[in-house]
């Protein structure tokens, strides 16, 4: 069984073709990813109609470009994967768009795919894939969970963000120093120069006893924090006290002019607020679950802090992690292709030939 699968839920256009035949697990063939970074970085952030406009210019030649890569036609494809939701409307519309035409034009079936399930699965694409049951942190731009996964959808939500995904944590903080998008690697990078412990940040919920996170108040935190800098700064340099040079608003203005080893050191704090509040929340997770066996998967999950971080707790506890290849971990046609490939293995649901465009740009991991 041969499944294309296509990716265009935001800023990322994906295709790959994923091969399964009977209870084997299903394996790569090829796949080939085209990123739209540099067209949103003049904006600061993802612009909906652009990114919907661009998926249209690069579906089809990635396509052709993976059947070439794989030596396959498109007369061998069996199934047309596409991502479903949650994601841009417009994007979505896009892959759903493409996928229900080449399935009419050849004759197969479609099959809506989930984005977070593709996340949560993308990790068997790995030399090291899991094993049924696992505890998963789910982490990215925009979803923070944990789940406790015991097999193909079957899932139960453990907890997640009341506000801000810890990839917005990134995201915003890194905006306020001045950097540019995408604004968490960018951050990450900055933070390998400092000193974690530099600046006391909040961990908010940390010590609530649940598995919720929240964010947004640590965006919060390092605006004070930058504009405290700015104003030590400015004041040292008019010979005042920093009292006499109070920052206003919600501007981090002057921030890039500060010594560069300060900057890097918010950075590294900052981060280190994230990381600890994931970690500690995912050991927490297992340690109610009573589960040995964790997968990390999203965005974020390629953060080299947080896996080595995880990978020293999950070692002292005996607990296996499991992660993406790191080229998988970004939105991709790998993760989706494979979700339908391991979703139609499992007999859990069938391709169909009813060609709709029924997106779902809200959509529950927990309610498949």
């Amino acid at each position: 069984m041969l499944v294309l699968g296509i990716e265009s839920s935001c800023d990322e256009t994906g295709v790959a073709l994923v091969q399964w035949q009977d209870q084997a697990m299903p394996t790569l063939l090829s796949h080939a990813l085209y990123s739209q970074i540099d067209m949103h970085q003049a904006f600061g952030g993802v612009v909906p109609e652009l990114a919907s406009r661009d998926h249209i210019r690069r579906v089809l030649p990635l396509t052709q470009e993976v059947l070439a890569e794989s030596g396959r036609s498109l007369a061998d494809v069996d199934v047309v994967a596409y991502t479903r939701g949650p994601g841009l409307a417009g994007a979505l519309l896009v892959g759903a768009g493409v996928a229900c035409a080449l399935g009419a034009a050849l004759d197969k079936p479609v099959l809506g795919v989930h984005h977070l399930e593709g996340h949560l699965l993308s990790p068997f694409l790995s030399a090291d894939p899991p094993e049924f049951p696992f505890v998963a942190l789910l982490v990215s731009g925009g979803h923070t969970q944990l789940m406790r996964v015991d097999g193909v959808g079957r899932y139960q939500l453990l907890g997640e963000t009341i506000d801000d995904a810890a990839g917005e944590a990134f995201d915003k903080s890194a905006k306020l120093m001045g950097l540019g998008y995408p604004g968490g690697p960018a951050l990450a990078k900055m933070a390998e120069q400092g000193d974690a412990k530099a600046y006391a940040l909040p961990r908010p919920l940390l010590k609530s006893g649940n598995l919720d996170f929240s964010f947004a108040g640590l965006k919060t935190a390092v605006l004070v924090q930058a504009q405290r800098m700015v104003a030590a700064d400015l004041a040292h340099s008019l010979g005042q006290q920093p009292s006499q040079v109070q920052p206003t608003g919600s501007s981090t203005a002057g921030f890039d002019t500060l010594p560069r080893a300060q900057q890097c050191d918010l950075a590294a704090s900052t981060q280190a607020a994230i990381v600890e509040v994931l970690v500690k929340k995912s050991m927490l997770a297992l340690k109610h679950t009573g589960l040995q066996r964790l997968v990390v998967a999203g965005g974020v999950g390629a953060n080299r802090a947080l896996r080595e971080q995880l990978n020293a707790a999950c070692a002292k506890r005996s607990v296996r992690v499991h992660y993406p290849e790191l080229h998988l971990c970004t939105d991709n046609g790998a993760m989706i292709a494979m979700a339908a490939a391991m979703r139609l293995q499992s007999g859990l649901q069938h391709a169909s030939k009813t060609y709709a465009f029924d997106v779902k740009p809200r959509w529950p991991l927990d309610s498949l």
